[in-house]
């Protein structure tokens, strides 16, 4: 692996990650679009634990917070993990042989994109009013948006974007939704992490370069933080639609160039 394919999967890594967009759909279409190889477990793992410490670092005082006082938040987080986590134990190898394909990853980009659209104009046409804040999670709400968050586990559809959508449609605000998308993150990305440390120790270790790993994990922290904050200060004043040309744009493209 050269070091500028390393500093770019870091940066679409980081990305992707947090933004609505689908990081199974960029890692299935760009390496077969530039003939690329896989990249291997160690990078794979090097990178994920890069956005676990950009999401940590930026929400470091709102995680410190939920650490020391704001326990109903941390259980409703945890809380939030557990059906993903549960199906991803048992059936998260399964899920991604038989899902990832151009086809399925194709089709989710697209109908995962609709789909949060709608759930854009649904908010869009309520009050401020109407809306509600992280202070107002109960538990049912907590564990819909965390079994939405199940559906990330089939290549194409966007852990971001498919818990955005699930607390959008419970009629939480734009900002709040997003935020506890990110917080909810922390969890996922981390198991992520240790599972790819077991897979290296169990399969041995694939040498990638340290330069290359190195340039991953600070090209997918960097980038990591540019979405959040991006992703942070984009919803304040605009909707979600962007995302979901883009989206639909790439679906198409999986659709017409990788069937």
């Amino acid at each position: 692996m050269s070091l500028i394919k390393a500093i770019f999967l870091g940066i679409i890594q980081g990305l992707t990650e947090f933004l609505p967009v689908s990081s199974s759909g960029h890692l299935v279409f760009l390496p077969k679009l530039f003939g690329w190889a896989d990249q291997g477990v160690a990078f794979d793992t090097v990178v994920h634990l890069g956005t676990l410490l950009a999401v940590v670092f930026y929400f470091r005082e709102k995680l410190w917070q939920i650490l020391k006082a704001e326990r109903k938040l941390g259980w409703l987080l945890v809380l939030s993990a557990v059906p993903a986590l549960l199906v991803g134990f048992f059936f998260g190898d399964w899920l991604e042989n038989t899902f990832r394909s151009a086809a399925v990853v194709g089709f989710n980009m697209i109908f995962w994109g609709i789909v949060l659209w709608l759930a854009d104009r649904y908010t869009y046409k309520l009050t401020y009013l109407q809306t509600y804040t992280l202070e107002k999670l109960n538990w049912k709400q907590a564990l819909f948006i965390g079994c939405a968050q199940v559906l990330a586990l089939i290549p194409g559809t966007s852990r971001s974007g498919i818990t955005i959508t699930a607390g959008l449609f419970s009629k939480f605000n734009k900002e709040s939704v997003v935020e506890f998308s990110f917080l909810m993150s922390v969890p996922i990305i981390a198991l992520a992490g240790a599972d790819g440390f077991l897979n290296i120790f169990s399969q041995g270790f694939v040498e990638s370069g340290a330069g290359n790993l190195v340039a991953g994990f600070l090209s997918a922290l960097l980038s990591g933080l540019l979405a959040i904050w991006g992703l942070l200060k984009l919803i304040k004043k605009y909707s979600f639609t962007s995302f979901v040309v883009y989206r639909v744009i790439l679906g198409i493209l999986i659709l017409l160039f990788l069937l």
